[in-house]
């Protein structure tokens, strides 16, 4: 019997972003007649933990890992009682820098590498394939932990706007067997800011499963979402961050209820920006119209409830919700970010509109005022090939 090729995922948490959706649709694509897979977490928990397929083999990091991500005070005490002063002293560090450089979160992460890695052990396996799939941390302890005839990093974002220091990348990259993207914008970009790795970097579409989204879809309900036929209902799944522009969204509905537009926007996601939004919602008297609904384990009756879907980003790697969007049929308003066209053909499966707040809201007045508009977007959706499936054996491919 020949033997299990055998891989290492690294992801920080399970949480519900987009980057750990892509490695959940990944690892339910795995052969597993062929491939032994391991995964590490920083942080063991999330809402996709429960979902984890049962091949997976869950690694436990060291002690030390566990007393470094307690409190401040707790972790600090117990590293001096152990007379573990070093370890002590990195968690002080590291707290210190994540606060000097809260406004700079990509570079605090990079920055801090140093000082967390210190609570981490080399692991004692080898393996066959070694995979960070996630930028920053992820790719660092593949390369300074683990022992791979292959070492991959996968980056989820267009690396020209993710805030990144490409300086502290290089040594990283120059490590790696491959640096994995998920568009073609994606990768001009790493391209442009390594081009002594531009052999190295590689194209593989998140994967999503047509038949797994439709099933869910049907499988829930979108409980807090208005039933009434003559309300337009729309959708974004977003993180609340900067980034994701739900600011601009909050502006765009001030200005469709301002014109007379019947609309309800809800939000499905969370994140640090939660309350200046909340309080920017009250200040624009949009209490009864957009709606925080925070994260969802199932985000697809509420899309598929949806008579619109947007996604109202300042950039993107590639959305997965927009996939998804387009798997259930949805006219779709994207701003334009750079990847927008990556995903969305303008006019033919989606409209893409300027990244404001005046932009968002003409693109949605036009599909609110002709219904025709979102037909045919409909139509066009629905004789498109939206599987990516198959892109799994782009990963076997690289690995081999």
């Amino acid at each position: 019997m020949n033997r299990k090729i055998h891989l290492l995922f690294v992801i920080p948490s399970l949480t519900a972003g987009g980057g750990e959706k892509s490695l959940m649709n990944l690892l339910s694509q795995i052969d597993y007649d062929r491939y032994q897979v391991d995964l590490v977490l920083f942080n063991r928990s999330g809402l996709f933990l429960a979902s984890l397929p049962e091949e997976v083999r869950l690694l436990d990091l060291p002690e030390s890992h566990r007393t470094f991500c307690s409190g401040l005070p707790r972790s600090i005490g117990s590293f001096i009682k152990q007379g573990r002063l070093t370890l002590a002293y990195s968690r002080l560090m590291f707290s210190l820098k994540n606060r000097t450089m809260r406004h700079q979160r990509a570079r605090s992460e990079q920055r801090t590498w140093k000082y967390f890695a210190r609570s981490l052990e080399v692991l004692g396996t080898q393996y066959d394939a070694a995979i960070g799939y996630l930028e920053k941390s992820s790719v660092y302890f593949v390369v300074d932990k683990v022992k791979a005839k292959k070492k991959i990093g996968w980056i989820h974002t267009n690396y020209g706007t993710s805030g990144m220091d490409q300086h502290f990348d290089y040594p990283y990259f120059q490590q790696l067997d491959h640096i994995v993207t998920v568009s073609e914008e994606c990768a001009r970009s790493l391209e442009s800011h390594f081009a002594d790795f531009k052999h190295k970097v590689k194209v593989i579409y998140n994967i999503v499963s047509p038949v797994t989204v439709r099933r869910l879809a049907q499988a829930g309900e979108a409980a807090e979402m208005a039933r009434d036929r003559s309300l337009t209902k729309i959708v974004s799944v977003a993180r609340l961050s900067d980034e994701k522009g739900i600011d601009l969204a909050i502006g765009a509905c001030r200005l469709l209820v301002e014109r007379g537009a019947a609309v309800q926007w809800y939000v499905l996601g969370d994140g640090q920006e939660r309350q200046k939004l909340e309080m920017l919602i009250e200040s624009s008297g949009l209490t009864e119209h957009f709606h925080l609904l925070g994260t969802k384990e199932n985000p697809y009756p509420y899309i598929q409830a949806a008579d619109i879907y947007v996604q109202p980003s300042r950039y993107e790697g590639k959305s997965i919700a927009l996939d998804e969007a387009k798997i259930l049929l949805k006219p779709i308003v994207v701003t334009s970010f750079e990847t927008a066209k990556d995903q969305i053909q303008d006019g033919v499966d989606g409209m893409i509109v300027a990244m404001n707040e005046e932009g968002l809201c003409e693109g949605l007045e036009a599909l609110i005022r002709d219904r025709r508009i979102q037909e045919q977007l409909t139509l066009n959706l629905s004789k498109q090939q939206l599987g990516t499936e198959e892109e799994i054996r782009k990963l076997y491919e690289i690995i081999q």
